[in-house]
């Protein structure tokens, strides 16, 4: 059911709010035993020094679940960043926040992937 004036100005549903509700659920539980294994990793890690750090990243099994890890923690941070700003921003400002939103966790991603990839390949 739709109000008179939501009928005038033919807003409604996009829909698309249950398929982001269900992602950042699905990213959510995804990131317990992530972060879960970033928190074990860096405890092990606090001590050492880049060559025990690298030795143990170029393990393929490490590397994956860092990978898995940024990747599912980026995402999930901009899909919560992106109801944030399409909640409480207004005007001109909301396409370029959520463009900021895109290029700030795509950035962070290369970053993380290049790191995570130079270290595991021999660095």
């Amino acid at each position: 059911m739709k109000t008179p004036l939501g009928m005038v100005r033919g807003l409604g549903s996009a829909k698309t709010g249950t398929e982001h509700w269900w992602l950042q659920r699905v990213t959510a539980i995804a990131n317990i035993p992530l972060v879960l294994f970033l928190v074990v990793f860096i405890l092990c890690h606090l001590g050492a020094d880049r060559t025990a750090l690298v030795a143990s990243v170029k393990h393929p099994l490490i590397a994956i679940a860092l990978i898995a890890s940024f990747l599912s923690i980026l995402w999930h941070m901009r899909l919560g960043m992106q109801v944030v700003i399409e909640d409480y921003v207004h005007g001109g400002w909301r396409i370029a926040c959520l463009l900021g939103n895109a290029f700030f966790t795509i950035a962070l991603g290369v970053a993380a992937l290049y790191a995570i990839l130079s270290m595991s390949f021999g660095a």
